[in-house]
């Protein structure tokens, strides 16, 4: 079993594999970050060895994930597209495929979870976040898109219809408060019991006998996960709304005022998206 990848630092204790993002200061979801999670998740389909759980952080301190790379979303997509089959050429069908390893999966959010990165967030088992620190988003409705990589499927199993619209039509951020008060995370915990809490989690999980974790996951899953006709739509209609002229002239005011670059933008993101309007006369 392989567990080195360029972008993701891994370390294997106690059957627990700690799996830290590191792809820069964003970590976007581009295409060597997306390249390496479907490696990752290769290894845990075919061959989990004495992996129970996985903990996936990042090693940004400001940002688990910003989201997709929007300046190579056909490149990631090729990339995504080798963890499935035909018509599953998607980053959507790709993290549907991540929530349904057999093992369990932690997202340890610090830092900015938005767009795809928190998409990523919501395709693992459980969520916890820095109180102080962790934000979450989906931006894309201030863009002119929706989220297309199971954003929607998540959030309104979680969320509920009308809580659902208000995180995504609204495109604002969410502090982990608000995030755990809504049901889109697990818990929001102090930033100085995040690490202990969690490790012990995993570890308390991790020795327990896997066929009945599978097993319950198994079950869990089919009761609560979307249908993959539903993930490869999102998909479809994400693609689609991104090649617009009116979402294309939105994603370039943002990039000429710092998109996809460590600063202010990026950290105020759902509160820069709904400035557009306010330039136009």
């Amino acid at each position: 079993m392989t567990l080195a990848f360029p972008s993701i630092r891994t370390r294997l204790e106690d059957g627990v594999l700690f799996a830290t993002l590191d792809a820069g200061p964003l970590n976007l979801l581009g295409v060597d970050l997306v390249r390496d999670l479907v490696s990752l998740v290769d290894t845990l389909d075919t061959d989990p060895g004495e992996v129970r759980v996985v903990v996936i952080d990042s090693a940004a301190p400001d940002y688990f994930s910003a989201h997709v790379d929007l300046s190579a979303v056909s490149q990631y997509t090729a990339e995504a597209a080798k963890a499935g089959g035909p018509g599953d050429a998607s980053l959507g069908m790709f993290l549907h495929r991540l929530a349904d390893v057999p093992v369990i999966t932690i997202a340890k959010v610090r830092g900015r979870a938005r767009g795809g990165g928190n998409e990523l967030a919501l395709a693992c088992d459980m969520i916890f976040a820095s109180r102080e620190n962790a934000v979450f988003g989906q931006f894309e409705s201030g863009t002119g898109a929706m989220p297309g990589a199971g954003g929607i499927q998540h959030l309104t199993r979680r969320l509920g219809r009308t809580r659902a619209i208000e995180a995504i039509a609204g495109a604002d951020d969410f502090d982990a408060d608000l995030a755990e008060r809504y049901g889109w995370i697990n818990r929001a915990l102090p930033d100085t019991e995040l690490d202990d809490f969690v490790d012990r989690l995993a570890k308390r999980i991790a020795g327990f006998p896997p066929e009945g974790i599978r097993a319950a996951k198994r079950a869990i899953n089919d009761l609560t996960l979307a249908d993959p006709a539903h993930v490869r739509s999102d998909a479809a209609t994400f693609q689609g709304l991104i090649a617009l002229p009116a979402t294309r002239e939105r994603l370039d005011y943002l990039a000429d005022r710092g998109l996809q670059k460590p600063g202010e933008l990026e950290h105020d993101l759902g509160k820069a998206v709904a400035e557009f309007r306010h330039r136009r006369p």
